[in-house]
């Protein structure tokens, strides 16, 4: 008796199997943003409610609220549109805009005069925060403190020259994460910096008014130098990619870059005045 086989290209009972072959996307080589959809979500962390992430045309991020609302509710200095990924501080002229998470926030003081219709969702937000809190589902973040006893280590959050501007960075030197996506469609776990090659120079830098600031004391701060690097290998820390993904232009980001224009008044607790050791002592017997 012979067997009775099925071809490959059906089921077991002889009805045809369809497969759709996968499609490659990749980011368009002239688009001004390399951010998936899939990454521009998140939580705040003050307050827990969801956000979505946007860059600037600056390249600085926002967080907006994830829901549109109707234009005629918002005040106009408080209106944002999306257009090709970016985020822009004005309305596009339709009947819905987008509104800055900051504004809503419970946990923040609103900096725009707002409205009856904002006041409402303050309030629904502020419940959301208080049932997360009941429930476990959130911890609010702790302040961050100016301890001067972290001086001796690496800080938890440096403050970076690149490009010939200082940034804060969200995590140490050595935890900064690639934000290209794999091939497996996760985040890259390799750290942006290189385990070989040339890298910045920790230095005792005055930290200086930034323009439309108040004067503060010249204060010597730590900074971590990559003015010294090639243009290119600065860009390279600009976009939070490791070496392998800063050669793989169509490799898109499932991250925002985690880089804060450094503002000494608003990031005092973080200003370091000794370096870290043991680069410190290097730096000092020369």
């Amino acid at each position: 008796m012979c067997p009775n086989r099925t071809p490959t290209g059906r089921h077991w009972d002889g009805s045809p199997r369809h497969l759709h072959p996968r499609r490659p996307l990749q980011v368009a080589a002239n688009s001004p943003s390399r951010l998936l959809r899939h990454g521009q979500s998140g939580r705040c962390r003050q307050c827990g409610n969801r956000i979505d992430l946007y860059h600037r045309a600056d390249q600085r991020p926002i967080a907006l609220h994830p829901a549109e609302l109707a234009a005629a509710q918002v005040p106009e200095p408080c209106r944002w549109h999306l257009s090709s990924g970016i985020a822009h501080p004005h309305g596009d002229g339709s009947a819905w805009c987008r509104i800055p998470h900051a504004v809503l926030c419970p946990r923040r003081t609103p900096l725009c005069r707002t409205s009856p219709y904002l006041d409402a969702l303050r309030r629904q937000l502020a419940l959301r925060t208080r049932r997360l809190t009941d429930t476990g589902a959130f911890a609010p973040t702790p302040p961050a403190t100016g301890s001067q006893a972290a001086d001796a280590g690496s800080p938890a959050r440096p403050v970076v020259q690149l490009l010939l501007c200082r940034y804060l960075a969200e995590h140490s030197v050595e935890r900064i994460r690639c934000v290209a996506q794999t091939r497996h469609r996760h985040r890259c776990p390799h750290p942006v910096l290189p385990p070989a090659g040339p890298t910045g120079t920790w230095r005792l830098l005055p930290t200086g008014p930034r323009r439309g600031q108040l004067t503060l004391p010249d204060v010597l701060m730590a900074v971590y130098d990559l003015g010294s690097l090639p243009y290119s290998e600065q860009l390279r820390w600009r976009a939070q990619r490791c070496p392998q993904h800063a050669v793989a232009p169509g490799a898109a980001d499932l991250a925002l870059a985690e880089w804060q224009p450094f503002d000494p008044l608003l990031h005092a607790a973080h200003i370091r005045t000794r370096l870290p050791h043991p680069q410190a002592r290097q730096l000092r017997n020369r």
